[in-house]
């Protein structure tokens, strides 16, 4: 009797599709690998920076925001773009892969807690969470109005949502993502016009909160964070 024929070998699996502005990220942490850059070091203004990659500004404004959630770079207001540390080629490509491949899940999760917090906060909250909340308001307004994106005052008004809810395992959740969440907030408020409609989206909150209506309270946390979830690298096209 004649043994069965040897299946085929299988096929190895598709790589993983490349967005352009990962592309982009790898080609500059190599242009500052290869020009000696160290923590510290400012890099050239993206208009000339686009140039010596050959890129537009649009694409490389996009990968610094990615290079930046991930660590390797830090962009001061004023001040420009600065390398925070050794930029290590690969591994930095596969964080910033690895960072927009959990952003779906980072979002719901921030809508899930930060919904019910919301609603919390708005039965629960005193006098004194409703003047954290108005000083984190100022804060960010002060920080766009100067042109920031008002990462501080963003995280510092959720921070004071989360408090006034009076619910400490939903706080303990929320530090826990914290630096997720962070990522997040750093993607969204670097789209353009983002940092205003965010604020926008605070004070509709903290009005619901202030009126005692938990209903409203949650709708407004949710509608922000559908706002927050609207962010370039889940709608930036890849390229194969």
């Amino acid at each position: 009797m004649s043994s069965s024929p040897t299946p085929p070998p299988a096929f190895p699996p598709r790589p993983p599709r490349t967005r352009l502005y990962e592309q982009v990220a790898e080609q500059l942490t190599g242009w500052i690998s290869t020009n000696g850059l160290t923590a510290g070091d400012k890099l050239p203004p993206e208009r000339e920076l686009a140039a010596q990659l050959g890129v537009s500004r649009a694409t490389l404004a996009q990968a610094l925001v990615a290079l930046e959630v991930v660590g390797a770079v830090a962009v001061r207001h004023g001040d420009g773009t600065v390398v925070t540390g050794a930029t290590g080629g690969r591994r930095i490509v596969d964080a910033v892969r690895a960072h927009a491949d959990r952003l779906p899940e980072i979002i719901d999760t921030r809508d899930a807690l930060e919904t019910k917090i919301a609603s919390l906060a708005a039965t629960r909250r005193t006098d004194e969470d409703l003047a954290r909340i108005d000083l984190a308001l100022t804060a960010m307004a002060r920080a766009v109005e100067q042109g920031d994106r008002g990462v501080e005052g963003d995280e510092e008004f959720h921070a004071a949502v989360t408090a006034a809810a009076h619910s400490p395992l939903l706080a303990r959740l929320m530090a826990e993502i914290g630096g997720l969440i962070r990522e997040t907030r750093i993607e969204s408020l670097s789209q353009p016009g983002r940092p205003r409609n965010s604020l926008a989206g605070h004070r509709a909150i903290a009005d619901a909160i202030r009126a005692g209506d938990p209903s409203a309270a949650a709708a407004a946390m949710h509608a922000h964070v559908e706002l927050v979830s609207d962010v370039a690298m889940l709608s930036g096209h890849p390229e194969a």
